[in-house]
């Protein structure tokens, strides 16, 4: 059990794997996704010995969600900053225009997972390609837009996760599934500039925090961060999120969605033993905007990268912060929208999920 509460604050994430295959085989809709992400992600890895490190950057890297949930959008009598970039936003994606009439969408597109230094080595050394490249595939569905499921093989590991709308949930080979605490939110992927409906609904809410420089443009800064009610929904008795907050930077010239930043610190404490602080900081570009295909002219980001870091300090730590950092790309080679048939039954959890003694609480809301 120790090893599961590790895995969840680590990755902030719910879990997924290989063995829904049996379960999916059920549904002919599901069989037919099923079979369409086994026929994209063969071939993702020829090394299929389970390795620590590719665990670790599956686990940070591969399906994390968004530390805020889509929340409805209220009036405002006085236009805000915020709310003028936003606009700006989706005036040049497009989304303003098919907002309401995309009920689904699918991607599927390539990723490199590779560490930027040794983990043992400790400290914030390393520069990029430091580390072993693992190549690997994902394919993601989505149905307007709070279901959505995930699967991705890297190296020989596949792992999944996914949301029914209440419950998001992961599952991968070393820990079996279970269920996200907090409910559903969106997958931090779709936010990655290839779901822009998405984005423009998430940063409605924001403040403008001023502007930066990034990467050569003048941006604007939006900034989100989680209520202490919402963090205190995530925690149980080992493990405290103590603060998690979301931020876009926006082009000042394009008005799209450049980079995407977060960072959750998390305070770890079992029965007995000295407390434990664990980091997690994943800054992401964005690039390659281009219009989908039958998408109403709706523009999406095709590649990106982004850098992780984790570090953890404490009492026991023998350095006084230990930083492992570590790295994707990722290029989308398919968009589509409003998928045919595409239902609610493709999104349920699986079986060891919904039989969970947390599942009918975090449904009901609890």
């Amino acid at each position: 059990m120790r090893s599961r509460v590790a895995l969840e604050t680590l990755a902030e994430e719910p879990g997924g794997g290989e063995e829904e295959a049996a379960r999916r085989k059920s549904s002919g809709l599901q069989a037919a996704l099923h079979r369409v992400a086994r026929r994209l992600l063969s071939g993702a890895g020829e090394d299929a010995r389970p390795a620590a490190d590719l665990r670790v950057l599956l686990s940070v890297l591969a399906c994390p969600l968004s530390p805020v949930p889509i929340l409805p959008r209220l009036p405002r009598h006085v236009a805000s900053s915020a709310q003028y970039i936003i606009e700006q936003f989706r005036a040049t994606t497009g989304c303003g225009k098919i907002e309401g009439a995309v009920k689904s969408m699918y991607a599927a597109g390539r990723v490199r997972l590779a560490m930027l230094q040794d983990p043992a080595g400790g400290g914030a050394g390393g520069g990029g390609g430091g580390g072993r490249g693992h190549e690997g595939s994902f394919v993601m569905w989505q149905l307007a837009p709070s279901m959505w499921i995930v699967e991705m093989a890297v190296a020989g590991q596949h792992v999944a996760a996914g949301s029914d709308g209440r419950v998001a949930w992961r599952r991968t080979p070393w820990v079996g599934a279970h269920a996200a605490r907090g409910g559903s939110r969106p997958l931090r992927r779709a936010l990655q500039g290839l779901d822009p409906v998405t984005i423009a609904a998430i940063f409605s809410t924001a403040e403008h925090a001023g502007e930066k420089l990034v990467d050569g443009e003048d941006c604007f800064v939006l900034r989100l961060d989680v209520g202490p009610s919402v963090l205190s929904s995530w925690s149980d008795g080992t493990a405290e999120v103590i603060r998690h907050g979301l931020t876009g930077f926006f082009s000042q010239r394009s008005g799209l969605l450049v980079r995407l930043e977060d960072s959750q610190l998390t305070r770890i404490q079992s029965p007995g033993a000295a407390a434990m602080y664990w980091e997690t900081t994943i800054s992401s570009s964005l690039a390659d905007y281009r219009a989908v295909d039958g998408g109403g002219g709706v523009h999406v980001a095709h590649s990106g990268r982004s850098t992780a870091h984790l570090a953890r300090f404490g009492v026991g730590v023998r350095a006084a912060r230990v930083v492992t950092r570590m790295e994707e790309s990722w290029t989308i080679d398919d968009v589509a929208f409003n998928v045919p048939g595409l239902g609610p039954d493709a999104f349920i959890p699986p079986e060891e999920v919904r039989r969970s003694r947390f599942y009918d609480a975090m449904a009901a809301g609890k």
